[in-house]
This record gives structure tokens, sequence and C-alpha cells, in this order.
């Protein structure tokens, strides 16, 4: 039976309050969820996963809600600061998220999953349900949330150079199913081919062993020229910004870098991976 809105109005997070109000404005609204999405053009799935609060909406669709339901800006709003009461980042990861916006280059290597900013939402949303256990619904969302607008540092004015080398495991593990990780890659693709900026390499398995197995590795460096490495493990990370530290990461990536297929040859196993998928949806 579906539940009147007062019942969700007590909610005190801004998540769940915009959850809550988004439910309330349909049912006044006299749709179904099949209606809404008729009327908005996204997925009567997407908008159930809204309304109960399961995941946050982007911000394209959180316009299009206000526009449509007149709300002048009130889910946009609830959403920013939703965002913004997300769980705390661990400590060791405030300073690679604050370097992002001063970057003039981000150069990253993951060993089994796609890059963070180049991570679409319901892969995210897959991959923190899975990693994350004992995690609410809730909680899950806003991480994703947070995740979603760190990647709007490639659509600013002033974008960084980003070059990110994925190991071909993040490829092969269909984060999400065959769908998910289908669009996952399509993101990919459309990202390269969109963003002068942007260059993303395989070092596939044919390349054998590299020195960056098992975990991640950032370099930024920030518009006045200063550099540091970002490390990233499991349930830890730390950031080092000594020269000597910092240029023996940096020797590490490029030895990666030198087992990596080139751009277009990535692109090729893009292709190959997307294909594969699209087959087995």
């Amino acid at each position: 039976m579906e539940l009147e809105p007062e019942e969700n109005e007590g909610t005190a997070s801004p998540a769940g309050m915009l959850a809550a109000r988004a439910k309330r404005a349909r049912l006044q609204a006299g749709l179904s969820l099949r209606g809404l999405a008729e009327k908005l053009g996204y997925p009567h799935t997407y908008l159930s996963r809204v309304e109960s609060g399961e995941q946050l909406p982007s911000v394209t669709l959180a316009e299009a809600m206000d526009d449509f339901y007149g709300m002048d800006g009130l889910i946009r709003d609830l959403l920013a600061l939703a965002v913004a009461l997300a769980a705390e980042t661990p400590k060791w990861g405030h300073k690679v998220l604050e370097a992002e916006k001063r970057a003039a280059r981000i150069q990253t290597f993951n060993s089994s999953v796609v890059p963070g900013l180049l991570q679409i939402e319901s892969y995210t949303s897959a991959l923190y349900t899975e990693t994350m256990p004992g995690k609410d619904a809730e909680n899950i969302a806003l991480q994703v949330a947070k995740r979603a607008h760190r990647r709007a540092v490639l659509d600013s004015a002033k974008p960084p150079l980003y070059w990110a080398i994925m190991d071909e495991s993040a490829l092969r593990r269909p984060v999400g199913g065959p769908a998910v990780i289908a669009e996952q890659i399509r993101h990919i693709l459309q990202v390269i081919e969109s963003k002068s900026g942007v260059q993303v390499q395989v070092l596939p398995f044919a390349s054998g062993v590299h020195p960056l197995l098992g975990g991640s590795l950032s370099l930024l460096t920030l518009q006045d020229g200063a550099s540091f490495a970002y490390v990233e493990s499991f349930a830890s990370g730390v950031s080092l910004e000594t020269p000597a530290d910092v240029v023996e990461l940096a020797t590490l990536m490029d030895v990666a870098r030198s087992k990596a297929l080139d751009s277009e040859e990535s692109v090729t196993v893009f292709r190959e991976y997307l294909k594969e998928y699209e087959n087995d949806d």
C-alpha cells in the first residue's frame, strides 16, 4: 500500500525531506510514477528510487521537478544541502578532494574499479551498496551524490587535464550487472570523445604485472606548480608531498603507463567490452 506523504514529513535529514516533498508533490498533482515519468522524460524506476530515498536526483532532474511542480528551486536546494551534509569524507581524503578543484592536471591509476571522476551514478551506487555493508540506503545515496558532484570538476570553465589509467580488471568486473557496466563504458567513451583534456588508457591483462597492483594512485599538479600524491587502498589512504615521495610514486605511474595501451587501442578495448555486455543484457 502506498504511504501517505505525511508519514515521511518527520524525516529530519535534507535527503529525507527531499524524498518526502517529491512524493507529496506528485500525489497532489494526481500523477502515478509512470505518469510523471512521461511528463519529465525520466524512467519511472529512477523516480521511484528518488521518492523512496534510495537515490538522490541528479541536478537536472531536481531542476525539472522544481519547474514542473512550481517549487521555486526547493528540490534543488534540498539536494545541495543533502550533498553538503553528507557523511564525512575520511580525513585522509580531504586534501585530494579540495585539490581536485584547484588542479591543473590530475593523473590517476585504478587497479580494480573505474576512476571516481569517470563513474556514473548507477555504477557508484552499485559499488557502494556492495562495499559498504551495514550502511542504510540514505547513507549510500549521499555518498553517491557526493561523488557525482565531484565529477563537475571536468565540466568546469577551466577543467584540469585529466589522464586516467584503468586496469583491465575494472572492465572485466561487471559492477551492477551487464546493463550498468555497459552504461558506464558508454559514458567513458562519450567523455573521451567530447573532452580534449581527458585521456583514458587501459592497462591490459596481457601486459602482466605492474607496480600498482592492488590500490589506486593519484598525482595532482596545482595551478601554482605544487604537486602531491595520494595513495588509497581499502579503508585507508595517505597524501604525500615531499619531492622524494612524489618522484618515487610518479615513477611507478610512468611504469604502469608504459604498459598501458595507447588511446586508440584503449577505445577499441572499451568498445569490445561494451559489445560483450550489451549482448549479455
